[in-house]
């Protein structure tokens, strides 16, 4: 490079990087620890930062090697003997031959060392072991013989553990660390990376140059200007252009910022946002919204009942309104279940399976005025844990109640709601729910697929008659989970639970 590049270049450099040149420069090669000490730089971060800069312009070349340092679990296990060599020293007292129970008996090994002094026995070639009459017979080999006066390498390497801290890996015969790995509680392993240091050609050439170190300033202070500082002081460089780590700022889960958004697109169309309690009576979670008595999802096997409270006091002004609806359709004009309503199962407390039974408690309390209100919230259900379901999930549910209410108004909402939530393509299909008539499910072209995503219908005269109700209700949901699942693609539901926290810092906002 030319004296003009080569001073362009040196105006780029940090002190530590000046530091850095210089150093390498006198010792030519180095780890970062030697570095440190040579250079007078404050921290190893002080030097790696420094070299990282210096690498990505080309001038440092930092060669990397992975290594292995073992050390013992326990200090103490250097002084106690292996459970093989205690027993080769019994069957020297014993003249070459024992049987297991009297090794066992000696008091030298426990049970469990036994069984384990039989098998390094064996694998070292020791002892011979054969069975006599239903006896477990030891015989010490000529092997064992000689290793009666000499330690084994895997002993003579744990005495060396017990006099050092560590012992790199690469200075030990493979053999002896895989059997030592194998017994599980002697040895551990430690892995780090060693690095060293060394200019490259352009930065041989650049460190030959005056590298001066002047104070620098980072940045430009009040301080500094009302005093005038800022005139003479020596300001840091900065390249915009060079290469900057990704940051990753604190954010929402995406499913709270899902919900957030849901919840922006009801208000913005003039709902208000309704809560309720997880635990529910059948009452209000089943027999309110026309779904009978002997029903599936009532069972246990769909349904999360309590046992504390097992029973809900019921409200008195609604029990027999609701009897008579299932029974024999009240005044409503059906003929309901036709069967004999029971108040005790209605009582029954229980984890809200839907999100349905916030919105029917809320029109119960509000049967008359115009409304539209919305609510996202858990629901949970017996259900096996697989890709595509979970036990607790949410659900997300509105409903729209005026006068002159009607099938037409209602796919007008929800054309109107998929679109904000970034579906225009929907289609309608006729379909079925117990207190829904008529019901339709919404699919929304998604990625050149149509994709199910929820629910729809007017409330039927068996349920809102017996509340008071006036007027038709309109009312649809859809699972979060899935709406999640699609817009994010993912394929494993259980994914969007999993504390995956790369996952959770690429995900876009």
């Amino acid at each position: 490079m030319d004296e003009q590049e080569l001073q362009d270049l040196i105006r780029t450099f940090s002190n530590p990087e000046k530091r850095l040149l210089r150093t390498l420069a006198d010792i030519e090669r180095a780890p970062p620890d030697q570095l440190r000490k040579s250079g007078g730089f404050k921290s190893l971060t002080e030097v790696m930062s420094a070299g990282s800069w210096l690498r990505m312009k080309g001038l440092v070349q930092i060669d990397e090697e992975p290594v292995v340092y073992v050390s013992l679990k326990k200090k103490q296990l250097a002084s106690k003997e292996l459970p093989e060599r205690r027993a080769l020293k019994l069957l020297k007292k014993a003249r070459g031959q024992m049987s297991m129970g009297e090794m066992r008996d000696s008091g030298k090994l426990s049970g469990q060392e036994v069984s384990i002094a039989f098998g390094w026995l064996k694998r070292k070639g020791w002892a011979d072991i054969r069975k006599e009459g239903g006896t477990t017979l030891l015989t010490m080999t000529d092997k064992g013989k000689e290793a009666i006066s000499r330690p084994g390498a895997d002993e003579a390497f744990i005495a060396r553990l017990g006099k050092e801290d560590e012992v790199l890996a690469s200075e030990v015969e493979p053999k002896v660390i895989k059997d030592l790995k194998s017994r599980k509680e002697i040895i551990k392993e430690r892995e780090m990376t060693l690095r060293e240091f060394s200019l490259t050609p352009a930065g041989l050439e650049v460190s030959k140059s005056k590298l001066p170190i002047k104070e620098e300033v980072a940045s430009l202070t009040p301080q500094m200007l009302h005093s005038g500082k800022w005139e003479k002081a020596e300001f840091r460089r900065y390249d915009v252009q060079t290469f900057a780590p990704t940051v990753h700022p604190g954010k929402l889960h995406p499913l709270g910022r899902l919900i957030q958004s849901i919840r922006e697109i009801f208000f913005s169309l003039g709902f208000s946002e309704i809560e309720g309690d997880y635990i529910q009576s059948s009452f209000w979670n089943m027999d309110a919204l026309f779904i009978p008595q002997d029903h599936p999802a009532r069972e246990i096997q769909d349904t999360f009942y309590m046992s504390e409270p097992s029973m809900i006091d019921l409200p008195d002004d609604k029990v027999d309104l609701i009897k008579g609806v299932h029974e024999n359709g009240g005044g409503t004009g059906s003929i309901g279940w036709g069967y004999q309503w029971k108040r005790d199962v209605a009582e029954k407390a229980m984890l809200r399976t839907h999100t349905t039974v916030n919105t029917i408690r809320y029109l119960a309390e509000n049967p008359e005025s115009p409304l539209k209100v919305f609510g996202v919230g858990r629901v949970f259900r017996h259900e096996a844990i697989d890709s595509t379901h979970l036990p607790e999930f949410h659900q997300i549910e509105g409903i729209a109640m005026e006068e002159g209410a009607s099938l037409q108004m209602l796919i007008g909402l929800l054309k109107e709601f998929y679109k904000l939530m970034g579906f225009p393509n929907i289609r309608i299909r006729p379909s079925y729910f117990p207190y829904t008539e008529p019901s339709l499910e919404v699919d929304a072209e998604f990625r050149g697929k149509w994709l199910e995503l929820g629910g729809a219908g007017i409330f039927r005269p068996e349920v809102t008659e017996p509340l008071g109700v006036k007027h038709p209700v309109m009312a649809w949901g859809l699972g979060l989970e899935r709406l999640a699942m699609v817009t994010m693609g993912i394929k494993d539901i259980r994914s969007l639970y999993l504390s995956d926290v790369d996952w959770l810092k690429k995900t876009p906002l």
